[in-house]
C-alpha cells in the first residue's frame, strides 16, 4: 500500500516552507509599499501578491509537476550550459551576494540598531553579523533537521510574535487607509508597481531554489512515488502560500495606516520600528527585534542549506560542509554595507533574472501542451534575455543608467517595447519567442 502523509505532516512541511520563504524582504517591503501606495494600497497589494505569492506557488507547482530535483534539473530543459549559469546566478542572488547579507542587515537595523548609539553602529553590526552567520552555519550543518529547526520551532515562534504586533495595529489603527496620501508612482499604475515590488521578496527565485529541500523532506518521510511527491509538494506549498498572502496583506495595510502618525520612512524596516515603538514603547522594540531576528534566521538557514546542496551538484569535488562555510562567511562580509545600499545594488540584478525565472516556471507548467520541445524553451528564453537586459539597465544606479549609450538604448526601449516603462518590458518578447518556438517545432515535426 502506498504511503501518504498525514494532515499534521502537511502542516509541518507547509510551516517549514513558509518559514524558509518569509524573511527580511517579506517583512519590510509590504510595509514600505503600503506607505507609498496610501489609499491605493488595495491595487498595489494585489499586484504584490501576484509576484509575492502567485509566482512562488507556481514555482512550487513547476518543481512538483516536472518532478525535478531543483533549479539545475528544471533549467536543463533549455540547455546544460545555460542551466549551469542560470542556477549559479540564482543561488548567488538568493545566497551570499544579496538575500543572505540582507537578512543580517535587516535583523540588525530593525532589531538591534535602536538600542545602539550611532557612533557604535559600525562595530556592533560587524559583531552581530558574525554571531548571526555562526548560528546560521551551526543549524545548517545537518540539512535533514531543517524541518525540526524551521517548521516545528522557529516559524511558530515567529508567527506568535508577529501576531501580537498585528493585533495592536488593527485593533488601534494609526490612521485611515481611505485618506492616506498616494505617492506619484502609485497614482496611475498601482497594480503594476506592486507587481514589480514583489520581485524584491526574491520568493519566485527561492521557490525554485527550495524545491530540493521540499523534495528531500518528503522523501525522508517515506514517500518514494514521484507522482505522490509531486502532489505532496503542491499541497504543502498551498498551505504556506495562503499564510503568506494573509500576512503580506496585513503588513501592507499596516504601512498605509501608519501614515496617520508617521512620515514615509527610508525603508520598511524603519517604519516597522516606529509602529512597534508607538504601541509598546521599549517592549515593542524588543518584540520587533525578536520577530525580525527569528524571521531572518530561519530563512538564512534555508538559503544556506539550499545553496550548499546545489553547489555540491555544480562543483562535486567540494563537500556540503565546505559550502556552508562559504555561504555563511561571504554574506557576513557583505552585510556591513547597509540595508538601503544592498537593496539599491540588487534591484538591476533582480530585474534581469526575474523574467527568466518566471518564463521557466510558466514553461515548465504548460510543457505538456508543446510536448516538452526544447526549442520552445530556448526561443522563449532567448527573447526574454534581450528584454531583461533593458529592464536591468533601467533599474541600474545613475552611474550606469546615465551613460550616453545606455540612455540611447533605454530611449529606444521606451519607444518600441510595450510595458517597458512599468518594468514589464519582457512580456511581449517572451510571448513572441514562445510563439516562434511553437511554430518552428510544429514545422519540424511535420517534416
Amino acid at each position: 500500500m502506498e504511503r501518504k502523509l498525514s494532515l499534521k505532516q502537511y502542516l509541518y512541511i507547509g510551516s517549514m516552507l513558509f518559514g524558509l520563504f518569509f524573511g527580511a524582504g517579506n517583512l519590510i517591503f509590504p510595509v514600505n509599499m503600503g506607505q507609498l501606495a496610501g489609499s491605493n494600497v488595495f491595487l498595489a497589494n494585489l499586484g504584490f501578491l501576484v509576484t509575492g505569492i502567485g509566482l512562488p506557488f507556481l514555482g512550487v507547482i513547476a518543481i512538483g509537476v516536472s518532478q525535478s530535483e531543483g533549479v539545475l534539473d528544471l533549467a536543463s530543459k533549455i540547455g546544460k550550459k545555460y542551466a549551469f549559469v542560470f542556477t549559479f546566478l540564482i543561488y548567488m542572488v538568493i545566497g551570499p551576494f544579496f538575500a543572505l547579507p540582507r537578512l543580517a542587515t535587516t535583523s540588525f537595523e530593525i532589531g538591534v540598531a535602536p538600542f545602539v548609539s550611532s557612533d557604535q553602529r559600525g562595530i556592533t553590526l560587524t559583531i552581530f553579523s558574525i554571531v548571526f552567520f555562526v548560528l546560521t552555519w551551526f543549524f545548517s550543518r545537518k540539512p535533514t533537521r531543517i524541518l525540526d529547526y524551521v517548521g516545528k520551532f522557529l516559524n511558530p515562534i515567529f508567527l506568535l510574535l508577529l501576531g501580537i504586533l498585528l493585533v495592536f495595529g488593527f485593533s488601534h489603527p494609526l490612521g485611515s487607509v481611505d485618506t492616506a496620501l498616494i505617492q506619484p508612482a502609485y497614482q496611475t499604475t498601482a497594480f503594476f508597481k506592486g507587481f514589480t515590488e514583489g520581485y524584491n521578496t526574491l520568493d519566485a527565485l527561492a521557490s525554485l531554489a527550495f524545491g530540493i529541500i521540499i523534495v528531500t523532506t518528503i522523501r525522508s518521510m517515506g514517500i518514494k512515488n514521484p507522482n505522490q511527491i509531486a502532489r505532496d509538494t503542491i499541497k504543502s506549498g498551498a498551505i504556506s502560500i495562503v499564510l503568506m498572502g494573509l500576512i503580506y496583506t496585513s503588513l501592507a495595510y499596516l504601512g498605509a495606516m501608519s501614515l496617520g502618525k508617521f512620515a514615509i520612512s527610508e525603508n520598511g524596516g524603519v517604519a516597522l520600528a516606529q509602529i512597534a515603538n508607538y504601541y509598546l514603547g521599549t517592549a515593542g522594540s524588543i518584540l520587533l527585534a525578536l520577530i525580525v531576528i527569528s524571521a531572518c534566521l530561519k530563512t538564512s538557514i534555508g538559503l544556506v542549506t539550499a545553496f550548499s546542496e546545489t553547489f555540491v551538484e555544480l562543483f562535486p569535488r567540494r563537500s556540503y560542509q565546505f559550502f556552508i562555510v562559504i555561504a555563511s562567511a561571504l554574506p557576513c562580509l557583505f552585510a556591513n554595507i547597509g540595508l538601503t545600499k544592498i537593496i539599491e545594488i540588487s534591484l538591476p540584478v533582480l530585474m534581469f533574472i526575474y523574467p527568466l525565472a518566471m518564463t521557466l516556471i510558466l514553461l515548465s507548467i504548460i510543457s505538456p501542451l508543446f510536448k516538452h520541445k526544447k526549442i520552445v524553451y530556448q526561443t522563449t528564453t532567448a527573447f526574454t534575455v534581450i528584454a531583461a537586459i533593458f529592464d536591468a539597465l533601467a533599474a541600474s544606479p545613475a552611474g550606469i543608467s546615465g551613460l550616453p549609450l545606455v540612455e540611447t538604448l533605454l530611449t529606444f526601449a521606451g519607444k518600441y517595447l510595450p510595458f517597458f516603462t512599468i518594468g514589464m518590458g519582457w512580456i511581449l518578447p517572451a510571448l513572441v519567442g514562445f510563439l516562434l518556438g511553437l511554430i518552428y517545432s510544429r514545422v519540424i515535426q511535420k517534416q
